[in-house]
C-alpha cells in the first residue's frame, strides 16, 4: 500500500492557494520533488522541500512548516462534508518583537507620522453589517482621555433592529465560512497579522495612543505585539488542532470534525486593550464561527481599524458584524435571539452576571446552549516576604500599580509587606514617586501614564481619593489629588492601610491606586490566608520571597487566589503563548486566551465513524 503524501503551497500576497494530493511510493522522492518544483515554481519561490512541508509565503515574511502526512480515508472522508484537510503537525511561530521607538529610529518616525495625521482630526465609523456601511440617528463620541476636546471618532449605535438585521445575515452565512478548510481561515489571521507588523503598525498604535491614553510602549505591547500573537499563536492552535483525531479500528476509521457553532457569537470587547477586542472576534471566527462585534465606545477608532484590517486580509463578507451599540440593548438584542451560541466578554462583574442571568432565563428560546466566556478583572495581589528583594519588589510595584493608570485587569491594586522591609520598599516607592510624569503621552515620550479613559472612570477613582481623605484607617502617602479640566488626570497615589479588610484592600478600583498593608513579619503565612479570602477576585498576583520554603507555602495558600501566579516578578505583562491569561472566582471563567486550549471553546466537535467491512451477523457469538 502506498502511502498518500499531501502538499500545500500558499501565497499570501497574492492570494494564491496551490492544494494537491498524490499517492507515491515512499521511495518515489524524485516525483514528489517534482510535483513540490512546479507548484513551487508557479508562485516564483526558490525554495522546495519535499516529505510532508508546509510552505506558507507572505509579503513580509517566510515561515516553512513541517505537516503530518496526510491519511487517504481522512480526506476522502471529510471530503463529503466539502473539507479538505491538511493536518498540521507543527506551526512554527514565535512572539512578535517589542519595537524600541528609539530618536532616530524608523518605526519612530513612521509612529509620530501617524499621531501628526490625527491631530485634530474626528473619523467618522458607521455600523457594518456585511458590505453596507449604516447610519443611526444615535450619534457617539470617542474622545481623547488627556484632551477631551478632542472628538477622535464620531459613530452610531446599532438599534435593536439593525441588531436583529446582523444577527440574520450572519447566521445565513455562517454554514460556507464553517465548510472552508481551516488553513482558508488561518490564513486570514496569518495575513491579518503580518498586516499589522508591517504597513498598519503605525496607524493602530496612534490611534491607540490618542483614544485610550497609552504611551507609546503601553500601546505597542498592545496593539501591535499582543494582537499579533493572537492572531498568529491561535491560528497555529487551530491548524495544529485537527492533527488531534481518534484511534481506528479493524475494519473503521474515525474522524474528528472541528465544527463552528451554530448559530452566532457575540463579542463584547473592553477598552484597555485593543488586542482583547481583535481576539475576541477574531478567535471565534477562525474556529468557523459568525461574530457580532461590540467595540467599546472608547476604543472605537483603534478596533475599527483592525475590524479593516482583517476585511482587508479576506475575511469574508458577514462573518464579523461590527456593531457598536449601547450596552443594555445589545445585551438584550442578543440574549432573546434563538440563534445565540455564545458570549465572548470582557468587562465588568455586574454586565457578565446581567448577560449570564438572561441567558439563563431564555435557555428555552435556543436553539443550542450558548458558551459563555467572559474575564472581569481582579483585586491583584503583591505579596512581599521579609527574603525578598527589596529593589526587585519596588520597581515592579510602580510598574505594575501605576502603568496605563492601573487600568490593566492585572494591575497591582494591594500590597501586603513585612514591617522589617516596610522602611526601605515605602521609601524607594516615595523616591521613584516623585519622578513618575503623569500627561499627554502624544507630545511628551517621558509620560509614565497618562489620563484614565474617561470621566465615569474618573469620578468613580476621585470617590475612592475622597474615600481614603476621610477613613481613619487610611493613610495617603503619596498622591491623591487628580484633574478633569482638560484630560481626566488621576495622580499616582499609593494609600497605607491599618485594616487589611477596609474596603480598599477588596474591591477593584481600576485606577492608578495602590493600597498597602503592613504586616508583622512572622505573620505571613496568617497574610497568604487573607489574601486569599479578602477579595472576591482571583485574576493574578505575585510572591516576592527568595526563601524556597515560603515560595511553596505560598503557592499552596494561593493556589486559587490567582489564574496568572507570579514568583519575583510583577502581577502584570502576560504575554500569549507564555503566559495564557484569566482567572476564577469574580474574575472570570478563566479561559486562558493565548493559550493552546483556547479555541477549543469556540468549536462544537464532530465525530465521524466509516465502516469498510459490511455488518452480515445480527447475533453475537455467545449466543450460538
Amino acid at each position: 500500500m502506498w502511502p498518500p503524501y499531501g502538499i500545500l503551497v500558499r501565497a499570501e500576497s497574492s492570494e494564491l492557494a496551490i492544494r494537491a494530493t498524490s499517492r507515491l511510493h515512499s521511495q518515489d522522492i524524485k516525483q514528489l520533488q517534482c510535483i513540490l518544483s512546479v507548484l513551487i515554481h508557479c508562485i516564483g519561490c526558490p525554495k522546495w522541500s519535499y516529505k510532508g512541508v508546509f510552505i506558507r509565503l507572505s509579503f513580509f515574511s517566510l515561515h516553512i512548516f513541517h505537516w503530518n502526512m496526510l491519511r487517504v480515508r481522512s480526506a476522502f472522508y471529510q471530503s463529503w462534508r466539502g473539507f479538505r484537510t491538511f493536518p498540521c503537525a507543527a506551526v512554527e511561530v514565535k512572539n512578535e518583537p517589542i519595537l524600541g521607538f528609539n530618536e532616530g529610529s524608523p518605526e519612530r518616525a513612521e509612529l509620530q507620522k501617524a499621531l501628526d495625521d490625527l491631530k485634530g482630526k474626528t473619523e467618522e465609523i458607521p455600523c457594518v453589517v456585511g458590505d453596507e456601511h449604516v447610519w443611526t440617528k444615535d450619534i457617539r463620541y470617542q474622545l481623547s482621555p488627556f484632551n477631551h476636546s478632542h472628538k477622535l471618532a464620531k459613530f452610531c449605535y446599532a438599534d435593536k433592529e439593525l441588531l436583529n438585521k446582523a444577527i440574520l445575515a450572519s447566521v445565513a452565512a455562517r454554514r460556507e465560512w464553517d465548510l472552508k478548510p481551516i488553513q482558508d481561515r488561518a490564513q486570514v489571521l496569518f495575513k491579518a497579522a503580518d498586516i499589522i507588523s508591517g504597513p498598519k503598525r503605525a496607524e493602530i498604535l496612534a490611534k491607540t495612543m490618542i483614544g485610550q491614553g497609552k504611551t507609546v510602549v503601553q500601546a505597542e505591547i498592545d496593539a501591535a505585539a499582543e494582537l499579533i500573537d493572537f492572531f498568529r499563536f491561535n491560528a497555529k492552535h487551530a491548524v495544529e488542532l485537527e492533527s488531534q483525531q481518534p484511534l481506528d479500528s479493524d475494519g473503521s476509521t474515525n474522524t474528528m470534525l472541528y465544527r463552528g457553532l451554530e448559530g452566532f457569537i457575540a463579542a463584547v470587547a473592553p477598552f484597555n486593550f485593543t488586542a482583547i477586542g481583535g481576539n475576541l472576534a477574531g478567535t471565534p471566527a477562525l474556529m468557523g464561527n459568525v461574530v457580532l462585534w461590540k467595540p467599546s465606545d472608547t476604543a472605537m477608532s483603534a478596533s475599527y481599524a483592525v475590524y479593516n484590517v482583517l476585511r482587508d486580509s479576506g475575511l469574508p463578507t458577514n462573518i464579523i458584524q461590527f456593531v457598536p451599540a449601547d450596552g443594555p440593548v445589545f445585551g438584550d438584542t442578543i440574549t432573546s435571539s434563538e440563534h445565540l451560541a455564545g458570549i465572548n466578554f470582557t468587562g465588568s462583574v455586574p454586565t457578565f452576571k446581567r448577560l449570564w442571568k438572561q441567558v439563563a432565563q431564555n435557555l428555552d428560546v435556543y436553539k443550542n446552549f450558548p458558551r459563555v466566556a467572559g474575564e472581569c478583572g481582579g483585586k491583584n495581589f503583591h505579596f512581599v516576604h521579609k527574603s525578598a528583594d527589596v529593589q526587585s519588589v519596588v520597581t515592579g510595584t510602580i510598574r505594575s500599580a501605576f502603568e496605563y493608570g492601573g487600568q490593566k485587569c492585572s494591575a497591582c491594586s494591594r500590597m501586603y509587606v513585612p514591617d522589617s522591609l516596610w522602611p526601605q520598599i515605602k521609601q524607594g516607592l516615595l523616591d521613584i514617586h516623585k519622578q513618575l510624569k503623569v500627561g499627554d503621552p502624544v507630545e511628551d515620550w517621558s509620560t509614565f501614564f497618562s489620563a484614565v479613559i474617561d470621566d465615569k472612570s474618573f469620578a468613580r477613582i476621585k470617590k475612592w481619593l475622597d474615600h481614603a481623605k476621610s477613613s481613619p484607617k487610611l493613610n495617603i502617602i503619596a498622591g491623591g489629588h487628580c484633574n478633569d479640566k482638560k484630560g481626566y488626570f488621576v495622580e499616582p497615589t499609593i494609600i497605607e492601610s491599618t485594616d487589611p479588610q477596609e474596603a480598599i484592600m477588596a474591591e477593584e478600583i481600576f485606577g492608578p491606586v495602590l493600597s498597602v498593608y503592613v504586616y508583622p513579619e512572622n505573620d505571613y503565612l496568617e497574610v497568604l490566608h487573607l489574601i486569599d479570602n479578602t477579595s472576591p477576585y482571583a485574576l493574578t498576583g505575585a510572591v516576592f520571597a527568595l526563601d524556597k520554603n515560603v515560595v511553596n507555602e505560598a503557592a499552596k495558600a494561593l493556589r486559587n487566589a490567582a489564574g496568572n501566579y507570579y514568583v519575583n516578578d510583577k502581577s502584570t505583562g502576560s504575554i500569549v503563548a507564555q503566559q495564557p491569561f484569566g482567572g476564577a472566582r469574580a474574575s472570570g471563567t478563566n479561559d486562558k486566551p493565548g493559550g493552546p486550549h483556547y479555541v477549543l471553546r469556540w468549536t462544537s466537535p464532530q465525530v465521524v465513524k466509516a465502516t469498510h467491512v459490511p455488518l452480515r451477523e445480527w447475533k453475537y457469538s455467545y449466543m450460538g
